[in-house]
Order: C-alpha cells, then structure tokens, then sequence
C-alpha cells in the first residue's frame, strides 16, 4: 500500500536512524560539551573550532544547522533594556575596540576576572593577558571581589613585564576597574585604561577565552574541596602547561613562552 518493500521495512525497524541522522546524534553530544564549557558564551564558529581541534571533519554549517535544530545558541549577557545593551562606558573608552592582534609585546592587555567554585566557598581569579603571545602575565587569587583582586593582578604584570612604552590595559565595566584606586595605579605606570561596551563580552574575547580553557581543560565542572587546592591546580595550569606548554592555534600550534621568545 506504501510502496514499501518488506525487507525495507524490517531494515528500517532494525535502524529507524538514517547514517546521517546518527552522525548528527554524535556530534551533537560533542557541541553540547563545548557549549556547557564554555559557559554557553560560544556559538557555532567557535564550537567548529573545539570540534577541529578534537580531529573532527565537520563543515562550520553543519554545526550551525545541529545547534539550530536543538536550540543551542551563545548566552551574550543579560538583557539589557532597550538603549541600554551596548552602550559605551563612561568611565573609559574602548581603546581596543575589539583589535586583538598585535605585532610587539606589551602593546595592549585583557585583564579579567572569573569564579571557581569550592566547598569553602567562592575563589576568584583575576588575570591580565598580552594580545600579542597570549601569555598570561599577571594573576591573582582571592576569597572576594575586593578591588586587590585586580590590584594586585596588575601589579604582578608590571613587574614581570617593566613596559617601557604605554601600554592599553582594557578590562569590562565592572567596579573593580572603575575605583580610583585603579585609576590611580594606571596613571602611575603609565598605563591606558580601557573599557567593554556594557553587556558585551566579545568586546574582551581573548580573556573570556582563556577562562573558557581553563575550565575545559583543568576545573572541568569540580568543586575543590578546598580554596588552597584550588589555588593549587591554577597555579599549576597557568605557569606549569597554558604559558609555557599548551600549543595555541592562535599562535601556529607553539605556546605563549615559545611565541615571545622566537619573536625576540
């Protein structure tokens, strides 16, 4: 009646899903572990990039279509109310304007700050990133969100790096990099202050990734059972595998440490 052959018809009993159709299945559960570690910040682009990197031969397209169809798409920030979202901060411009790449070191840094999670609570990590190697020259550790955080972040920065020149240091819009305390510290090692568009988190994208690596890599979705240990493991990922080991695409496959010291 259906024009259906009955050895067709068991086959597709035995395998109701197309070769396709299963294809889609598996790299769906992969998309879905690349949006959640990232923080449900990626899209499709950067997704296809995690998925190249696992040694997956998928069109950018297709992983679009998957994302599509499962209602899968990149978290930008809150919603803002209408003439709100994207608004330039009023405290500094953006310097960078989303210009990411540099030819010389110590020309513009990200800074940043992220949360781990512990069963002592809260541990935040603040850290500062040079555009041009992507090395991570400053960090610190804390229990708060107190302006030291990011204080003392910039200062590890300054003393490893000693710029001689003026230096972009763009950060987003929070409370931290607004205090007169850092304002104050910029000026004195001439640094340029420079700020995201409110509610928008591409604007400061190289940090963003970076925490994105961290906890793909390292954290992982755990819960240290200690701040210590917790501060441990990012020391050790940091300073012991990002900067000096981890191959950056971003780079032609070297890390930041091999990066800055065949440029010099």
């Amino acid at each position: 009646m259906l024009a259906v052959s009955r050895t067709g018809f068991y086959c597709w009993l035995r395998s109701p899903l197309s070769d396709r159709e299963k294809e889609d299945k598996r790299l769906l559960e992969l998309i879905q572990y690349s949006y959640e570690a990232s923080g449900r910040v990626y899209g499709s682009p950067r997704i296809h990039l995690d998925l190249r990197e696992m040694g997956e031969l998928v069109n950018v397209k297709r992983v679009a279509r998957i994302m599509r169809d499962n209602g899968i798409r990149a978290v930008y920030g809150y919603k803002k109310p209408r003439g709100i979202y994207g608004r330039p901060s009023i405290i500094s411009a953006n310097r960078l304007e989303r210009q990411f790449t540099f030819s010389q070191s110590d020309q513009a840094w990200v800074t940043d700050i992220t949360y781990i999670r512990t069963w002592q609570g809260w541990l935040y990590l603040a850290v500062v990133i040079d555009l041009f190697s992507r090395k991570v020259i400053g960090w610190s550790m804390q229990p708060t969100l107190a302006k030291e955080l990011v204080l003392d972040t910039l200062l590890m920065a300054v003393w490893r790096r000693r710029p001689i020149h003026s230096v972009i240091i763009h950060s987003d819009q929070g409370s931290q990099y607004g205090s007169d305390d850092w304002r104050r510290f910029c000026k004195q090692h001439n640094l340029e202050p420079s700020m995201s568009r409110r509610g928008n988190c591409w604007d400061n994208a190289v940090a963003e990734s970076f925490f994105s690596s961290l906890k793909k890599e390292r954290i992982k979705k755990r819960i240290y059972k200690t701040r210590d240990l917790a501060r441990a493991d990012v020391f050790d990922y940091i300073e012991m595998f990002y900067n000096s080991i981890r191959r950056h695409s971003y780079l032609g496959g070297v890390s930041p440490e091999a990066f800055e010291a065949a440029s010099f």
